[in-house]
């Protein structure tokens, strides 16, 4: 009874949120953002960039069969990247080891996230345990399948949003860690590339029921992407400028498969209202922040993915 009582207050105060932006503005929520958007007061806190590892050579195209095995690979990396956001800026604490998998590669940046607002502070946690879960849900069906789950790989969170908000027009840097506003900008960089890539790996998938679980995390990612958009749409100013800008910066690397967030426009969809699909090669160019040429790394992955996609041919 005590955890329906703490569901029930939780959905009581999102919805108090959502309703109450929409006629009195952000409120305490109103933190600042920096970028070339919004009040030219915007500040962020970006902490001292730790060099990136390379202990790895960087992955080489691979050019043989696919195999279902490959493709659930693919996504447990990015359910990683994902997870590692979200666990940092909810409880200050990444992944545990057995989560990560044997001689997984290091975090660069990440921390708690001070939240002003109590429903920004319930979607962190949530979203959090979802990927988490995503995580161990991808590891335990690779090998009950008779696959090998990757490890994690080396995640940067800190160089990469820096790289992105140059790209992007934002401003010079970027911390999606520095406040609650930063880190809904943050997050809106994964979710609707999560959307895509499941979508667009779905018609690679031979087995049913591999392709069912991967339907299954698809649904909860677009609630995810729908929150998130939701939110922006709410917010206004700053931050939907910022993740508007972000839309045009994933468009060019990743297909133009994209959709900006309006007060009207909050589903990401072509004019049938079919989600987007991309395919392995334009997420990979996507999360490596790399619109041509070879992509094999850099960006949110410095030493590209683990398992055999992991690089553009």
């Amino acid at each position: 009874m005590n955890d329906v009582n703490e569901m029930m207050r939780s959905e009581v105060s999102r919805r108090k949120f959502l309703a109450g932006v929409g006629v009195a503005g952000v409120g305490t929520a109103a933190v600042t953002l920096l970028g070339g958007c919004g009040s030219p007061n915007r500040t962020v806190n970006v902490p001292t960039p730790t060099p990136t590892p390379t202990p790895n050579p960087l992955p080489t195209p691979y050019l043989g069969k696919v195999t279902d095995f490959d493709i659930l690979n693919f996504a447990l990396n990015l359910e990683y990247l994902e997870a590692e956001y979200y666990l940092r800026a909810a409880t200050g604490q990444g992944l545990s080891a057995t989560d990560a998998g044997s001689g997984a590669g290091i975090v660069v940046g990440g921390r708690q996230v001070t939240f002003q607002t109590e429903a920004f502070r319930q979607y962190a946690v949530e979203i959090a345990n979802d990927e988490q879960n995503h995580v161990r849900f991808l590891r335990s069906a690779i090998s009950a399948f008779g696959g090998t789950p990757v490890s994690r790989p080396n995640i940067d969170l800190t160089n990469s949003f820096n790289a992105a908000a140059k790209a992007a027009n934002i401003g010079p840097a970027f911390d999606p860690f520095a406040n609650e506003q930063n880190f809904i900008v943050g997050s809106f960089t994964f979710e609707d590339v999560g959307v895509s890539a499941y979508h667009g790996a779905a018609g690679l998938i031979q087995d049913p029921r591999i392709l069912t679980a991967a339907a299954g995390i698809l649904a909860t990612e677009a609630y995810h992407s729908g929150e998130i958009r939701t939110i922006l749409a709410a917010l206004g100013g700053a931050p939907l400028a910022a993740a508007n800008a972000i839309v045009d910066l994933r468009a060019a690397a990743g297909g133009g498969n994209e959709t900006h967030v309006a007060g009207n426009a909050i589903v990401a969809a072509d004019s049938n209202s079919v989600a987007y699909s991309r395919t392995t090669a334009q997420v990979l160019r996507i999360v490596y922040l790399q619109a041509t040429g070879l992509a094999n790394g850099g960006g949110f992955f410095p030493n590209g993915l683990n398992g055999r996609i992991a690089a553009t041919n």
